[in-house]
């Protein structure tokens, strides 16, 4: 009698695959939901009343996207990338070169018509936080084969310090998942060369760049790395002979520009006359780059740098990839691209670009900012937040602390004998180098070293990522990955301890990041403005201070508040603050006499003899040009010259007040 052997049933091992995968992954994501409801406690018990940044920050012009966004899309009907809700609405308002978060903007989009504002906000930020820990998951799971570590460095990524303060007030730097998605993409892609992972890459490049334009830059800056590390082979090179000679000539060099640059320091720099003509020599900056310049090229000395062999096909088929990703990215971000297009169309300098020079670009992270506690934990001491509050920039830009449980772990993985990837650990140090900024910064101190920013911030599209602070988020996810790899290593060489190691590891760690309690803050809209919503349609409101401001420039001392309130009332208002403002519409502020008047008294400053009789004289016609229906003034705000002024000269009538905040009708139409 034949023994009967049993078939092996391949469809029915496919559907328990599938469900086992389908448990995983559910279960990941619900962990990470859990995860940041504990995190940001107690935001999930007030979605709709408060907000984790204040509305008079970057909070309320990041509200004021989302509201805005559909605001244009569904009531208007229009384009979401033009608006007439500011600047008096003279004409549309160009947003193309404004942090728009049009990712963001369109989750919310649906979400505001059953939730509210608000509501849809927190809703949104809290998915974010959630596509982070599961992008980097993903990622971390293709590098090392496990999920348990792969989880913890999802989390120590989401709930990072760096991302956490960027959730109170940086909101767009929240949506960093495409980051993760862009790598874990072209490392499926390596070898294979398939163009469904070129279009795969480029829609995670849009993605990225539909978030913060500065994670659109971070992928290409990626994506020029890799395919740098696969055509360039760099190995020790044997010098002898003359070429030995070359590099001790350089070492002398070295010493000789070292000691000049001690002697600098000792002495404060020294005054000489050459042909007539006086040389000083008291800065470091010159000394410190030569210097910089010779030790980088002291150790390429030792390094020999030849091109990988690549045939004609391989540079049609990279040439075939690159192109279609171009074109993905194209299509996915054309919207922008037509608005940008518009705007360069447009006569008057509509298109602003910041310029950058040898020592004005904006510094980076201090290094010490690296190595410090986590600042938003509980019982982390206000020395530490008064000190980074206290740097260039602020707060919200400078916190970058390392998880020192995480660097415990590595450093235990390295002693223990793990080798981390140089792929990985390179980014990690790469990045961080570039988020130090122009020159290099220890506790304050400028030791005037310059990083490898000081040259990059003149690549034509890397130029515009022109914070650099911004690059450790790269870094901050290259260190949750190779984490997750140490903790794979040292797991796989002991096998009974990985259990117990995992779970001190993440408790540890879950305990370092907590953040909670979050100090939330009030997203109340007072109830004054219910008579502007009530107001007809046309009718404009002018908010004191008054004025319009950007990231590089403000004129007058305009509020963001004022355009998170204007969520409430959808009335145009005059003034506003984005990214980017034309130098043409600041150029029209100053040639109207009234609205200059406003915006130099919304500065503190007075007007001379001639500027109050015009602003006087010239109001009434300023508010029946401009359709002006409303006039609210903080008292707190403003001075007794301005108040007695703007109510004297636009014939104002008082309406109501609450707290701080006067609401004034310009006539009896608007009166309540």
């Amino acid at each position: 009698m034949t023994a009967r052997v049993p078939s092996f049933n391949l469809r029915a091992f496919s559907i328990m695959t599938r469900k086992s995968s389908f448990r995983l992954h559910g279960g990941v994501l619900l962990a990470y939901v859990l995860a940041a409801i504990t995190f940001t406690w107690p935001l999930v018990l007030n979605l709709s009343t408060h907000l984790t940044g204040p509305v008079g920050g970057d909070t309320g012009v990041y509200v004021w996207n989302q509201w805005v966004f559909r605001h244009e899309l569904v009531e208007n009907g229009g384009f979401p990338y033009f608006t007439d809700t500011l600047f008096g609405a003279e004409r549309p308002a160009n947003l193309s070169l404004h942090n728009y978060t049009s990712f963001q903007n369109l989750l919310a989009t649906p979400l505001m018509r059953f939730v509210g504002v608000v509501t849809a906000f927190n809703l949104v930020y809290l998915l974010m936080t959630v596509l982070n820990g599961y992008a980097t998951f993903l990622l971390a799971r293709h590098v090392t084969g496990r999920a348990a570590e792969a989880w913890i460095a999802g989390l120590v990524f989401a709930w990072s310090p760096l991302l956490v303060t960027r959730g109170m007030g940086h909101f767009s730097l929240v949506g960093a998942a495409p980051l993760a998605v862009f790598l874990l993409l072209l490392m499926r892609a390596d070898g294979h060369e398939r163009l469904r992972d070129a279009v795969a890459m480029g829609v995670a490049v849009g993605w990225a760049a539909s978030t913060d334009v500065y994670y659109g830059v971070y992928c290409l800056l990626l994506g020029a790395i890799f395919l740098f590390g696969r055509v360039v082979y760099i190995e020790p090179s044997p010098h002898a002979g003359r070429a030995r000679a070359a590099g001790w000539g350089l070492d002398a060099l070295i010493a000789c520009v070292g000691a000049m640059t001690a002697a600098m320091v000792i002495s404060g720099g020294w005054e000489l006359s050459f042909l007539g003509q006086p040389l000083r020599m008291r800065s470091l900056y010159t000394p410190m780059l030569v210097l910089t310049a010779l030790v980088m090229l002291r150790i390429a000395w030792e390094f020999r740098a030849s091109l990988v062999p690549v045939t004609r096909a391989d540079l049609w088929r990279c040439a075939r990839l690159v192109t279609a990703t171009g074109l993905v990215v194209t299509a996915a971000m054309s919207p922008v691209l037509y608005a940008a297009a518009v705007r360069l169309a447009t006569p008057g300098r509509e298109f602003v670009n910041a310029q950058i020079f040898w020592r004005s670009s904006p510094s980076g992270l201090d290094l010490l900012a690296l190595v410090l506690p986590n600042p938003n934990h509980p019982l982390a001491p206000d020395a530490i937040r008064d000190w980074i509050t206290a740097r260039p920039h602020g707060y919200f830009e400078n916190v970058a602390s390392l998880p020192f449980v995480a660097l415990g772990v590595l450093l235990l993985a390295l002693v223990a004998g793990w080798r981390p990837s140089r792929w990985w650990a390179g980014l990690a140090i790469f990045f961080g180098a570039l988020a130090l900024g122009p020159f290099v910064h220890v506790a304050g101190a400028n030791t005037f070293i310059p990083g490898p920013w000081a040259l990059l911030r003149y690549v034509p599209l890397v130029g515009l990522a022109r914070t650099p602070a911004r690059f450790s988020v790269v870094m901050m996810l290259a260190l949750a990955v190779l984490l997750a790899s140490a903790l794979t290593w040292l797991g796989r060489r002991s096998p009974g301890w990985r259990r117990l190691m995992l779970a001190a590891a993440g408790m540890l760690l879950a305990f370092e990041l907590l953040p909670a309690p979050l100090t939330l803050h009030s997203a109340a809209v007072p109830a004054l403005y219910r008579h502007v919503a009530a107001a007809p349609e046309g009718l404009k409101l002018l908010e004191l201070p008054y004025g319009i401001r950007d990231g590089t420039f403000s004129i007058g001392d305009f509020s963001a508040r004022t355009m998170f309130y204007q969520t409430a009332h959808g009335k145009t208002i005059m003034g506003g603050l984005l990214s980017r403002v034309s130098t043409r519409r600041i150029n029209e502020l100053r040639a109207d006499p009234v609205r200059l008047g406003l915006a130099l008294l919304s500065e503190g400053k007075e007007l001379t003899h001639a500027q109050e009789i015009a602003l006087i004289e010239q109001g009434p016609a300023f508010i029946r040009r401009w359709n002006i229906g409303f006039v609210v003034i903080d008292r707190g705000r403003t001075s007794d010259e301005l108040r007695g002024l703007v109510i004297k000269a636009f014939r104002l009538h008082h309406v109501e007040s609450e707290g701080w905040l006067s609401l004034y009708a310009t006539d009896d139409r608007t009166r309540g």
